[in-house]
Protein backbone atom coordinates (compact mmCIF):
# COMPACT_ATOMS: atom_id res chain seq x y z
CA UNK A 1 0.00 0.00 0.00
CA UNK A 2 1.16 3.20 -1.11
CA UNK A 3 -0.22 5.36 1.81
CA UNK A 4 -2.39 4.64 5.36
CA UNK A 5 -6.03 6.07 5.05
CA UNK A 6 -8.72 5.85 7.49
CA UNK A 7 -12.37 6.96 6.55
CA UNK A 8 -14.01 9.38 8.87
CA UNK A 9 -17.50 10.23 9.26
CA UNK A 10 -16.99 14.23 9.57
CA UNK A 11 -16.70 17.01 6.66
CA UNK A 12 -12.34 16.94 7.76
CA UNK A 13 -9.87 15.20 6.35
CA UNK A 14 -6.50 15.47 7.62
CA UNK A 15 -3.35 14.85 5.22
CA UNK A 16 -0.16 14.18 6.55
CA UNK A 17 2.01 13.84 3.07
CA UNK A 18 5.87 13.86 4.61
CA UNK A 19 5.46 11.26 7.27
CA UNK A 20 6.44 8.91 5.29
CA UNK A 21 10.26 7.58 5.75
CA UNK A 22 9.94 4.05 3.12
CA UNK A 23 12.37 3.93 0.16
CA UNK A 24 11.80 0.90 -2.20
CA UNK A 25 14.58 -1.67 -1.94
CA UNK A 26 15.07 -1.21 -5.93
CA UNK A 27 16.09 2.42 -5.13
CA UNK A 28 17.52 1.92 -1.61
CA UNK A 29 21.33 1.26 -3.22
CA UNK A 30 21.06 4.38 -4.97
CA UNK A 31 20.98 7.13 -1.88
CA UNK A 32 24.15 7.95 -0.55
CA UNK A 33 24.52 7.93 3.34
CA UNK A 34 23.20 11.38 4.23
CA UNK A 35 19.46 9.80 3.03
CA UNK A 36 20.08 6.76 5.75
CA UNK A 37 18.61 9.17 8.88
CA UNK A 38 15.28 10.59 7.13
CA UNK A 39 16.19 14.02 8.28
CA UNK A 40 13.95 15.73 7.11
CA UNK A 41 10.55 13.54 7.92
CA UNK A 42 7.53 15.19 9.56
CA UNK A 43 8.22 12.84 12.21
CA UNK A 44 5.13 11.13 14.41
CA UNK A 45 2.63 13.24 12.78
CA UNK A 46 0.28 10.50 13.07
CA UNK A 47 0.74 10.15 16.74
CA UNK A 48 0.59 14.02 17.96
CA UNK A 49 -2.99 13.88 15.50
CA UNK A 50 -4.28 11.14 17.35
CA UNK A 51 -7.40 12.66 18.27
CA UNK A 52 -8.10 13.53 14.65
CA UNK A 53 -9.88 9.99 14.43
CA UNK A 54 -11.41 10.16 17.66
CA UNK A 55 -13.29 13.23 16.24
CA UNK A 56 -14.71 11.69 12.90
CA UNK A 57 -11.71 12.85 10.91
CA UNK A 58 -10.69 11.30 7.46
CA UNK A 59 -6.88 10.58 7.91
CA UNK A 60 -4.40 9.74 5.18
CA UNK A 61 -0.70 9.24 5.91
CA UNK A 62 1.91 9.06 3.22
CA UNK A 63 4.09 5.65 3.45
CA UNK A 64 6.92 6.87 1.15
CA UNK A 65 9.99 9.45 2.02
CA UNK A 66 10.36 12.93 0.61
CA UNK A 67 13.40 11.47 -0.35
CA UNK A 68 11.59 9.49 -2.63
CA UNK A 69 9.21 12.03 -4.05
CA UNK A 70 7.56 15.03 -2.52
CA UNK A 71 3.92 14.94 -2.17
CA UNK A 72 3.53 18.05 -1.64
CA UNK A 73 5.00 19.61 -4.87
CA UNK A 74 3.43 20.36 -7.92
CA UNK A 75 4.23 17.65 -11.03
CA UNK A 76 6.01 19.82 -13.02
CA UNK A 77 8.32 20.64 -10.12
CA UNK A 78 7.33 24.37 -10.20
CA UNK A 79 9.03 26.85 -7.37
CA UNK A 80 6.32 27.31 -4.83
CA UNK A 81 7.74 30.11 -3.59
CA UNK A 82 9.88 32.39 -6.19
CA UNK A 83 13.13 33.53 -5.74
CA UNK A 84 13.65 31.65 -3.27
CA UNK A 85 15.53 28.41 -2.08
CA UNK A 86 13.56 25.43 -1.94
CA UNK A 87 13.62 21.83 -2.53
CA UNK A 88 12.13 19.89 -5.34
CA UNK A 89 9.68 17.10 -6.58
CA UNK A 90 12.18 14.52 -6.41
CA UNK A 91 14.46 16.23 -3.88
CA UNK A 92 18.74 15.59 -4.27
CA UNK A 93 19.67 16.75 -1.23
CA UNK A 94 18.54 17.36 2.35
CA UNK A 95 17.88 20.61 4.06
CA UNK A 96 21.09 20.78 5.27
CA UNK A 97 22.52 20.88 1.93
CA UNK A 98 23.74 17.37 1.93
CA UNK A 99 23.78 15.54 -1.41
CA UNK A 100 21.12 12.19 -1.38
CA UNK A 101 22.80 11.07 -4.01
CA UNK A 102 26.19 10.04 -4.89
CA UNK A 103 27.84 11.22 -8.19
CA UNK A 104 25.21 10.25 -11.64
CA UNK A 105 23.12 8.58 -9.59
CA UNK A 106 20.03 11.21 -8.89
CA UNK A 107 16.89 10.87 -10.95
CA UNK A 108 17.12 11.57 -14.24
CA UNK A 109 13.88 12.69 -15.88
CA UNK A 110 12.78 9.83 -17.70
CA UNK A 111 13.11 8.30 -13.36
CA UNK A 112 11.20 11.38 -12.38
CA UNK A 113 7.93 10.91 -14.28
CA UNK A 114 8.27 6.95 -12.95
CA UNK A 115 8.00 8.49 -9.47
CA UNK A 116 5.19 10.75 -10.34
CA UNK A 117 3.21 7.72 -11.55
CA UNK A 118 4.48 5.33 -9.04
CA UNK A 119 4.22 6.78 -6.17
CA UNK A 120 3.29 10.56 -6.16
CA UNK A 121 -0.21 9.79 -8.40
CA UNK A 122 -1.45 7.31 -5.81
CA UNK A 123 -1.29 9.91 -2.73
CA UNK A 124 -3.43 12.16 -4.87
CA UNK A 125 -5.95 9.83 -6.34
CA UNK A 126 -7.10 9.18 -2.86
CA UNK A 127 -6.84 12.32 -1.61
CA UNK A 128 -9.01 13.91 -4.21
CA UNK A 129 -11.59 10.61 -3.70
CA UNK A 130 -12.00 11.22 -0.37
CA UNK A 131 -12.53 15.49 -0.60
CA UNK A 132 -15.24 14.61 -3.60
CA UNK A 133 -16.74 11.79 -1.13
CA UNK A 134 -17.06 13.97 2.03
CA UNK A 135 -17.99 17.21 0.00
CA UNK A 136 -20.83 15.13 -1.41
CA UNK A 137 -22.08 13.78 2.37
CA UNK A 138 -21.55 17.48 3.46
CA UNK A 139 -21.60 20.52 1.16
CA UNK A 140 -18.24 21.20 2.08
CA UNK A 141 -15.00 20.14 3.79
CA UNK A 142 -12.08 21.12 5.33
CA UNK A 143 -8.39 19.81 4.42
CA UNK A 144 -5.94 20.31 7.37
CA UNK A 145 -2.46 19.69 5.94
CA UNK A 146 -0.32 18.60 8.58
CA UNK A 147 3.76 19.57 8.83
CA UNK A 148 6.39 19.43 10.84
CA UNK A 149 9.84 21.10 10.75
CA UNK A 150 13.13 21.72 12.38
CA UNK A 151 12.53 25.28 14.00
CA UNK A 152 15.73 26.38 13.04
CA UNK A 153 16.80 25.26 9.51
CA UNK A 154 18.88 28.39 8.25
CA UNK A 155 18.79 27.64 4.33
CA UNK A 156 15.25 28.65 4.13
CA UNK A 157 14.64 31.40 6.95
CA UNK A 158 16.68 33.31 9.72
CA UNK A 159 16.37 33.09 12.96
CA UNK A 160 13.63 30.48 14.77
CA UNK A 161 10.17 30.25 13.01
CA UNK A 162 7.14 30.67 15.23
CA UNK A 163 5.90 27.74 16.70
CA UNK A 164 2.81 27.47 14.54
CA UNK A 165 2.60 28.62 10.88
CA UNK A 166 -0.73 28.28 9.54
CA UNK A 167 -0.59 28.73 5.92
CA UNK A 168 -3.70 29.43 3.51
CA UNK A 169 -2.58 30.83 0.66
CA UNK A 170 -2.96 34.43 1.45
CA UNK A 171 -6.70 33.77 2.17
CA UNK A 172 -7.39 31.99 -1.14
CA UNK A 173 -7.80 28.54 0.04
CA UNK A 174 -10.03 28.66 2.24
CA UNK A 175 -12.63 31.15 3.77
CA UNK A 176 -12.05 34.20 5.12
CA UNK A 177 -14.07 32.86 8.26
CA UNK A 178 -12.41 29.63 8.57
CA UNK A 179 -9.17 32.09 9.06
CA UNK A 180 -10.60 34.44 11.34
CA UNK A 181 -12.21 30.88 13.40
CA UNK A 182 -8.43 29.51 13.60
CA UNK A 183 -6.79 33.26 14.04
CA UNK A 184 -8.90 33.65 17.30
CA UNK A 185 -8.99 30.42 18.20
CA UNK A 186 -5.25 30.78 18.67
CA UNK A 187 -5.02 34.39 19.95
CA UNK A 188 -6.93 32.85 23.24
CA UNK A 189 -3.39 30.89 24.26
CA UNK A 190 -0.37 32.63 25.12
CA UNK A 191 2.70 29.96 25.17
CA UNK A 192 2.87 29.14 21.47
CA UNK A 193 3.76 31.76 18.71
CA UNK A 194 2.09 31.90 15.46
CA UNK A 195 2.01 33.25 11.58
CA UNK A 196 -0.21 33.37 9.14
CA UNK A 197 0.53 33.27 5.98
CA UNK A 198 4.87 34.24 6.59
CA UNK A 199 7.24 31.94 5.06
CA UNK A 200 5.10 29.02 5.11
CA UNK A 201 1.64 30.23 2.74
CA UNK A 202 0.95 26.54 2.18
CA UNK A 203 2.48 23.89 -0.35
CA UNK A 204 1.24 22.30 -3.42
CA UNK A 205 -1.38 20.16 -1.27
CA UNK A 206 -3.20 23.35 -0.23
CA UNK A 207 -2.78 25.15 -3.51
CA UNK A 208 -4.12 22.44 -5.43
CA UNK A 209 -7.23 21.44 -3.63
CA UNK A 210 -8.34 24.63 -1.64
CA UNK A 211 -11.16 25.81 -3.36
CA UNK A 212 -13.59 27.70 -1.00
CA UNK A 213 -15.96 28.54 -3.70
CA UNK A 214 -16.19 24.45 -4.48
CA UNK A 215 -16.68 23.95 -1.11
CA UNK A 216 -13.27 22.61 -0.39
CA UNK A 217 -11.28 24.96 2.20
CA UNK A 218 -7.54 24.26 2.60
CA UNK A 219 -5.04 25.16 5.40
CA UNK A 220 -1.35 24.04 5.99
CA UNK A 221 -0.34 24.10 9.61
CA UNK A 222 3.64 23.60 10.04
CA UNK A 223 4.87 23.31 13.34
CA UNK A 224 8.22 23.91 14.90
CA UNK A 225 9.15 19.75 15.78
CA UNK A 226 10.72 20.72 19.38
CA UNK A 227 6.97 21.25 20.58
CA UNK A 228 6.32 17.68 20.17
CA UNK A 229 10.02 15.83 19.67
CA UNK A 230 14.14 15.84 19.87
CA UNK A 231 15.14 17.53 16.46
CA UNK A 232 18.35 15.95 16.65
CA UNK A 233 19.08 11.89 15.62
CA UNK A 234 17.07 9.62 16.59
CA UNK A 235 14.47 12.11 16.60
CA UNK A 236 12.57 10.78 19.28
CA UNK A 237 8.67 11.79 20.42
CA UNK A 238 8.40 13.32 24.13
CA UNK A 239 4.86 12.67 25.22
CA UNK A 240 5.64 15.17 27.93
CA UNK A 241 6.02 17.98 25.65
CA UNK A 242 3.31 17.12 23.08
CA UNK A 243 0.98 16.74 25.67
CA UNK A 244 0.98 20.87 25.90
CA UNK A 245 0.54 21.33 22.36
CA UNK A 246 -1.94 18.78 21.84
CA UNK A 247 -5.23 20.14 23.40
CA UNK A 248 -4.77 23.18 21.15
CA UNK A 249 -4.38 21.54 18.14
CA UNK A 250 -7.50 19.60 19.02
CA UNK A 251 -8.81 22.96 19.18
CA UNK A 252 -8.22 24.61 16.12
CA UNK A 253 -8.97 21.41 14.21
CA UNK A 254 -12.43 21.42 16.45
CA UNK A 255 -12.85 25.16 15.31
CA UNK A 256 -12.30 24.13 11.83
CA UNK A 257 -14.94 21.34 12.20
CA UNK A 258 -17.49 23.62 13.90
CA UNK A 259 -17.18 26.34 11.80
CA UNK A 260 -17.68 23.80 8.31
CA UNK A 261 -20.69 22.31 9.99
CA UNK A 262 -22.67 25.39 10.62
Amino acid sequence: MDFRFTPGSMPLLLSIPHAGTDIPDELAGRYGPSAAARADTDWHLARLYAFAGEMGASVLEARWSRYLIDLNRPPEDTNLYPGQDTTGLCPVDTFAREPLYPPGMAPDTAEVRRRLDAYWRPYHAQLQAELERLRAAHGRVVLWDAHSIASRVPRFFEGRLPDLNFGTADGKSCSPQLQDALLRTVQGQERFSFVFNGRFKGGHITRRYGNPQDGVHAIQLEMCQCLYMDEAPPFDYRPEVAAQVQPLLRELMQAALDWVRT
